[in-house]
């Protein structure tokens, strides 16, 4: 594919819907050709959308020595993440030119799953929104409904049985980035975002209108991504890929803002249950070679890796960053 499909799911919704095998047959084509797709019909309100923008300009809006104070620690991965204070997991080539908020799966202090996992935990929530958590939340759970979907879609698709794929998302590690990229220089290097492949299992994200958003084709290429107003855009993570046995592709892209304006975005990135092993579930493609992925250790060493002061080891899987 040269471009990325369109794709109304609205028959998604209802199983016995008559155009349901049919828009299966859609995602799947998208999904195993170029990875990415748009799509329209999710049910989700233009409002939601917009109050979801809104908080999280709000949230960037908020003074600079306040952010500090609620910044991301080694501790707790959530809150602030610093503008230009991560590199490619690899270590190389320049900071990224994004600031943004880190949001996990929220559970209680209490939770009895935090004794089993410490990557889990409540949320920093800045006080200085005091609509951010339920605005976030909401926003989080139309989506939670949407990658729920797509995911018995896929499961169909690729003759899978019924759940297999969705009853590894009970408890998940799903979590969202909120990001804020200033316009870049036209003349400026470096990217808002560095090329790089999703380690999650599917992302969802309802794309900013200033665009800057760009996917790599197989011959090497870079597409923009036409999303129509209200509708998101998706693409496959590397542990789908990995569970496809390599039919779906997990693909590269990046992220220029060189609008000349502020640019907003929210990825949603679905991560499977922390005692996941993801695994191929059908026979793998010829060439296509990779480990089994532990879902806890996978997202500890991504964060881990993150710290400028921190390098990956044996024990840490491919991390989806790609040279330049």
């Amino acid at each position: 594919m040269q471009r990325i499909p369109t794709i109304d799911i609205t028959p998604l919704h209802d199983t016995a819907h008559v155009d349901y095998d049919q828009t299966v047959q859609k995602v799947m084509n998208a999904c195993t050709e170029i990875g990415f797709l748009s799509i329209t019909g999710t049910g989700i309100s233009t409002e939601t959308v917009q109050e979801m923008r809104s908080c999280v300009q709000a949230i960037f809006s908020i003074e600079e020595d306040v952010k500090w104070q609620q910044a991301i620690t080694r501790e707790n991965y959530r809150g602030f993440i610093p503008m230009g204070f991560f590199t490619p997991n690899d270590g190389s080539g320049n900071a990224d030119k994004y600031e943004g908020y880190k949001l996990h799966y929220d559970v209680a202090e209490d939770a009895s799953i935090r004794s089993d996992c410490a990557l889990y935990g409540p949320n920093v929530w800045p006080p200085q929104v005091p609509d951010a958590r339920d605005a976030i939340l909401h926003y989080w759970s139309q989506l939670d409904r949407v990658a729920d979907m797509l995911f018995g879609a896929l499961e169909i698709g690729l003759g899978l049985a019924t759940r297999q794929l969705r009853d590894a998302f009970r408890d998940p590690m799903t979590n969202m980035t909120l990001l804020h990229y200033p316009p870049q220089a036209p003349d400026e290097g470096g990217y808002g975002i560095h090329p790089h492949k999703d380690t999650d299992a599917l992302t969802i994200i309802s794309p900013d209108p200033v665009g800057g958003l760009e996917v790599q084709t197989r011959d090497g290429g870079w597409i923009t991504p036409d999303c129509p107003p209200g509708g998101f855009i998706v693409n496959i993570g590397d542990m789908l890929e990995l569970w496809s046995g390599g039919r779906l592709k997990s693909t590269p892209h990046r992220v220029v803002n060189r609008s000349g304006k502020e640019r907003y975005s929210f990825p949603y990135f679905a991560v499977p249950r922390h005692d996941v092993v993801v695994e191929p579930l059908l026979p793998p493609l010829p060439g296509f070679d990779r480990p089994s992925v532990h879902c806890g250790h996978w997202s500890a060493e991504i964060w881990r890796t993150n710290w400028p002061d921190e390098a990956a080891d044996n024990s840490t899987p491919e991390l989806g960053t790609l040279s330049d």
